[in-house]
């Protein structure tokens, strides 16, 4: 519904502007449905952005005050994404897609994890979650991981806050920050925005937006370095891999609505790395992207 566009060729900047928040006046009426890529690996390092896990909620309560108490959705998803992170050999996976919300406070999300939304306001939320990392193995890719070892599951804590710059340009900016005990056993924290795009309407709506991303030397070594043990058993050299930035990125979100009750989401993401991580020898191509939709039902 891009007002602007559609109805005023000559739109002045005043006139997309509000053209960009009946976009967004769409998705909360229809109930800030939230976007779920990737269930199946939502928690495992990807080039989606960390903002495409909670795409179009915080736009929600701006325009629908009456939030209902609980919120429901679930559904299947599949992905085609790189065997590891720095691949250049892709596979399909698959796994469910899960969103429960209660009273805009609590939330149970294969791609946000388990939390509580602690502080928040008309345009803004803080959020504490509970997270997983399903790690790397050695079968991902046996012709490039061999001897490298596998990087464990583990659970993690997720401090994340977003903030919706104004209904007349609902840019929403989002950072978090994020630590595993166990697995890569490192820090890494992730800052985004999005915006609803032009093109939406009552039955489609789509967002789009960058990523960066930035890790601690522990998380970083243990994704992209090797150590004089991996260089002994497999073909590369030992390298460290320092802290810093580790990728930068963007990515488009999209929602197709079918009936009250059905819809499906897709999504796709381009993600480069940079500094040491895209220097490691273990990367195939620092270049990736990632492909996925789901089928969901909203209860």
């Amino acid at each position: 519904m891009w007002i602007g566009r559609r109805k005023k060729r000559g739109a002045t900047p005043r006139h997309q502007q509000t053209g960009i928040a009946a976009t967004s006046l769409v998705v909360a009426a229809l109930g800030g449905m939230a976007w779920m890529p990737n269930a199946a690996q939502a928690q495992t390092p990807s080039p989606l952005g960390e903002w495409q896990y909670s795409v179009g909620i915080p736009l929600q309560k701006m325009w629908q005050p009456n939030i209902p108490d609980w919120q429901v959705r679930l559904g299947a998803a599949a992905s085609f994404q790189p065997r590891f992170e720095g691949s250049d050999r892709y596979h399909v996976v698959g796994g469910p897609s899960i969103d429960v919300r209660y009273k805009d406070l609590f939330f149970l999300s294969s791609g946000e994890g388990f939390g509580v939304n602690f502080a928040q306001g008309q345009n803004w939320r803080m959020s504490l979650a509970a997270v997983y990392d399903l790690g790397r193995r050695a079968r991902d890719d046996p012709q490039e991981l061999d001897g490298l070892g596998n990087i464990n599951v583990a659970p993690g804590l997720k401090l994340s806050g977003e903030y919706v710059v104004s209904k007349n340009f609902p840019l929403v900016v989002r950072a978090d920050i994020r630590r595993y005990f166990g697995g890569s056993n490192g820090w890494i924290g992730d800052i985004g925005a999005y915006l609803p795009m032009p093109g939406s309407s009552k039955q489609f709506f789509w967002f789009a937006g960058p990523n960066v991303t930035l890790a601690n030397s522990k998380y970083m070594n243990s994704w992209f370095g090797v150590n004089q043990e991996q260089a002994a058993h497999s073909q590369y050299s030992q390298y460290h891999a320092s802290a810093g930035f580790k990728s930068v990125g963007f990515g488009v979100s999209a929602i197709w609505l079918f009936n009250k009750h059905w819809f499906a989401t897709a999504d796709g993401a381009f993600e480069q790395l940079v500094g040491s991580a895209g220097n490691s020898p273990i990367v195939r191509s620092r270049a990736t992207g990632v492909a996925d939709v789901s089928i969901n039902y909203r209860f």
